[in-house]
């Protein structure tokens, strides 16, 4: 087991210190340190381009699938360097799920939808129960519990949604991260979402990416607000402020935090 990381407390599940993302020799996100707190919700904020979903990515090390990508810096999960040697991406991508975007159910029955990764995982217990709990805890089973054999794709997108949302709990993670979730919803399944979120963080911490200000101030017990300066080679993202949300929205310490909030630029 590597060292704590300095300063984690235990009330933080995910922390990246001096982290710089590349691309190549592209520097993509430079210099964020920051300390997800753990059985909370935290939304990533700010204009496009300025690193939230890369940042976001780093957390589960989906970032590894883009061949020219790589860090400097520290990223931790529980005491556990995520970009040590000897830790195996599938096994952080288990403990450190993933909604993204537009729903992607895959072309099978929401039973096996939902069982697809403790199947993969070698999950030896009740699966039927197991798969009961995860759309019991995603809010989907009085909806679907006659119809479990019936295809995933044949859901609405909000419903397919929480099925995403199902699949990623069913493998049992400590976190579970959400790219833009609510992005491709009509405002009730948002408005499920942001119900289903608030519940689940008594039993995860959730990471969110959303261009929705709204929902931020909404759901998000901590927001962390990010902005992108150009350079020669492009532009770089960086984190320019980091607080209790309420604090962001009503009392920001930094200009390009008010100016964003207040929509004068972005």
């Amino acid at each position: 087991m590597d060292a704590r990381a300095p300063n984690q407390t235990e009330d933080s599940v995910l922390e990246a210190i001096d982290l710089n993302i590349y691309y190549g020799s592209f520097l993509a996100v430079k210099n964020v340190s920051i300390k997800i707190a753990r059985n909370q919700i935290t939304s990533f904020i700010g204009p496009s381009g300025c690193g939230k979903s890369t940042l976001l990515r780093c957390f589960n090390r989906l970032n590894d699938l883009i061949e020219s990508f790589h860090i400097k810096g520290q990223v931790y999960h529980d005491n556990q360097d995520l970009y040590s040697r000897h830790v195996d991406p599938v096994l952080v991508r288990r403990r450190i799920g993933m909604v993204f975007q537009k729903p992607n159910p895959f072309p099978k029955s929401i039973y096996d939808n939902v069982a697809y990764g403790p199947r993969i995982n070698g999950f030896k217990g009740n699966l039927d129960e197991l798969v009961e709990q995860s759309l019991r805890q995603a809010v989907l089973w009085d909806e679907v519990k006659d119809k479990l054999k019936q295809s995933g794709t044949a859901l609405s997108g909000g419903q397919q949604q929480r099925l995403c949302i199902a699949r990623a709990i069913a493998v049992q993670p400590d976190v579970i991260l959400m790219d833009e979730p609510c992005a491709a919803l009509d405002p009730i399944s948002t408005l499920k979402i942001e119900e289903l979120m608030n519940d689940l963080k008594q039993r995860y911490s959730i990471v969110i990416v959303t261009h929705n200000m709204q929902q931020a101030s909404r759901v998000s017990d901590k927001t962390a607000f990010f902005n992108v300066e150009p350079t020669d080679k492009g532009k770089v993202g960086y984190l320019v402020e980091y607080d209790d949300t309420v604090n962001i929205f009503t009392n920001p310490r930094e200009t390009y935090t008010r100016d964003y909030i207040a929509g004068r630029f972005g």
